[in-house]
Order: structure tokens, then sequence, then C-alpha cells
């Protein structure tokens, strides 16, 4: 086969042409600079008994500082490439600080070279890209120690409001500053809403500083009481439901006489416990016995409430005194068809 000497000298051709731009890319560097965009997180020590946080303004201890600006420098299809992630918010850039590589063991203050750590960084270096710049370019880091003791445990909700609570075991041992008085175990209103009915378990935690907490490992046991529920008085438009024996139904009925004094009941209830009331088919019923058949007077026999149970079990729901029904039963004639009526 005789090859085409043309189409090797194109095929070179065009890979040197390739080669060149991509040399010239890598060749030509360009800047970008990042705004209070990268974060660094102080992890928690190994040792217990230590608590490390950068010192940010008026000596506030924080956990996590955010730097100002962050210049660096790379290929332009790189530093393309990061700007548009950036903006899309697809740069993950939030760096972790161990205590323990940095050599921080012992208690004082220690100087932070944030330049140094940011061009080791194994996140920017990924990127392609090399640090040149940042301002700060040092930080101060605080190495405080803690002591063991036991703290009481305290109970509260989402907003740090405090709840009243059972707590087992009532003491937890744990690593605490001076100042530090309590351990804390907080509830969001779903689990507020487990414990009044059992016990939820969960690791307190004891507040180092505002915004700084550790978390501590022995886990309690945490029941609230349940909460009062408050019951208004609600007028229902009530219907009657009656209830028979198998051995009644379709042979007598009932004949009431006071029927305007069951059409209208009160029932104290929550307002979607009233509701939830309202919706049923039957409000009242009264139950007609085999031996009412036997009777030769007027029968007067409370109506029972016809409540949803999951109302009456929450305690959401209750009647007030039940209303008397007075009734006689007429047996049916054999020639008179009707349907059978109850539940």
């Amino acid at each position: 086969m005789v090859k085409n000497p043309k189409l090797g000298k194109i095929s070179i051709v065009v890979f040197l042409t390739v080669l060149i731009w991509v040399w010239s890319d890598l060749a030509q560097d360009e800047p970008i600079s990042l705004s209070n965009y990268v974060t660094i997180t102080v992890a928690r020590p190994s040792d217990a008994a230590l608590w490390v946080s950068f010192e940010g303004p008026e000596s506030a201890l924080l956990p996590t500082v955010t730097i100002d600006t962050v210049d660096l420098k790379g290929p332009a299809s790189r530093v393309t490439e990061v700007d548009r992630k950036r903006k899309k918010g697809e740069l993950p850039l939030d760096l972790f600080v161990s205590p323990e590589e940095e050599g921080w063991t012992q208690v004082g203050p220690r100087t932070f070279d944030v330049l140094s750590f940011l061009k080791d960084s194994d996140e920017i270096r990924q990127l392609g890209l090399t640090v040149e710049s940042c301002e700060p370019r040092t930080l101060t880091v605080q190495i405080r120690p803690l002591v063991e003791r036991p703290v009481p445990v305290e109970c509260v909700d989402e907003n740090g409001a405090p709840l009243r609570a059972v707590i087992e075991p009532p003491t937890v041992s744990a690593y605490v500053p001076d100042g530090v008085v309590a351990a804390r175990v907080r509830l969001s209103a779903n689990e507020q809403a487990q414990a009044r009915v059992s016990p939820i378990r969960k690791n307190p935690y004891v507040e180092l500083t505002a915004g700084q907490s550790r978390e501590i490992a022995t886990r309690v046991s945490v029941t609230l009481a349940r909460e009062e529920v408050v019951l208004a008085e609600h007028p229902v438009q009530a219907v009657l439901g009656y209830c028979f024996s198998t051995n009644t139904q379709g042979t007598y009925r009932v004949i009431l006489e006071n029927e305007a004094e069951l059409a209208t009941v009160l029932v104290r209830a929550t307002m979607e416990a009233w509701q939830a009331y309202e919706r049923q088919p039957f409000h009242i019923l009264l139950y007609v016995l085999d031996s009412d058949r036997q009777a030769t007077d007027v029968i007067t026999r409370p109506v029972v409430f016809n409540f949803p149970q999951q109302y009456v079990q929450n305690k959401q729901i209750e009647g007030t005194s039940p209303p008397s029904a007075r009734f006689v039963l007429e047996l049916i004639p054999d020639d008179e068809s009707i349907e059978p009526s109850g539940q």
C-alpha cells in the first residue's frame, strides 16, 4: 500500500498547530481574585482538653474565618473554568486546618501562616491554579484549656428558650471552659411532640462561646410533660343515629317526643377536633335495647356522643352533660315497608 506523503505532512502540521495552541495557553497565565469566598475552619482537636479558635475582631473567638481576598494565577482555560464554577456556586473552597498537623498542642496564642496554608492546599492545587497572595496573610490562633467536670443538663427549644423536662441522667461529665455552668439539649418542634409521648434520647452540648458548641458523647433521655390542651365550647347541629340489634331492626321504629331538644349539642374541643366532629355522619347515637319492646311508658335515655376516637384519646374533645332522648318503640305493621335505620 502506497502512503500519501501530502497527507502525512498535513497531519504533522495539524499536530504542531494544536501543540502550539496548548503551549500558548499554558504559558500565558491569567490572574483571578476570590473575595470573601475562601473559608478556613479549625477542626476539633483530638485532645478533648483543648479548645482551638481563630481570634477575630475585638478578640472574639471564631471556629471559622473567611479570607478577605485570595489572588490566584493559572492557565486561561483553568481560570475561565474556575470563574464559571464560582458564579454558579459550584466551587467548594471551605477548607479545614488540623491543629495536630499545625503543631497546636500547647495552650497559648499561635500565628497561623494563611498564605503558606493556601499554597499547600490540595483543594486549590486540584483547580490547576497557584496562590499568589492573600489578605490577611496571617491570623492569630488561641489555644485554651478545658476542664472536665460534672455539669447539669438543661433542655431548650430551637430558639434557646427553656423547656420543663425530666432528663436522665440529670448531670453529665464534660470538658468546659471557665464560666460554663450547664450543658444543654436542644429539641426541635417535632422532637418536642415526640418527647411528650415517650422519652427521646439525644446528645447534649456545651456552648464554649457564642456560636461555638461542642457535643458531649454521653446521651441523655428527655421527657416533656404533656401540654395542657385548651378547649373551647362549640355548638353542633346534631344528626341523631339509632343503634338497633338484629332483633329490633326493621321491626320497630323510634317515636321521639323531644326531637327539638336533640337538634343542637354543645361540646368542648380544640378547633381541629370540633371541625372533625362536625364531619361525622352521626353526631349523637341512641342505643335501642331489646328490652325496650316491653316498655309501657315513655323511655328516657341519654344519647352518646359519636366523637372521632383519635381526638378523644388526645383529650382534644369532650361533651357536656349528654341530653336525654324521650321515646317509645312502635311496632311496624307487616304491610308497611321501611328502610332499616341506625348504624
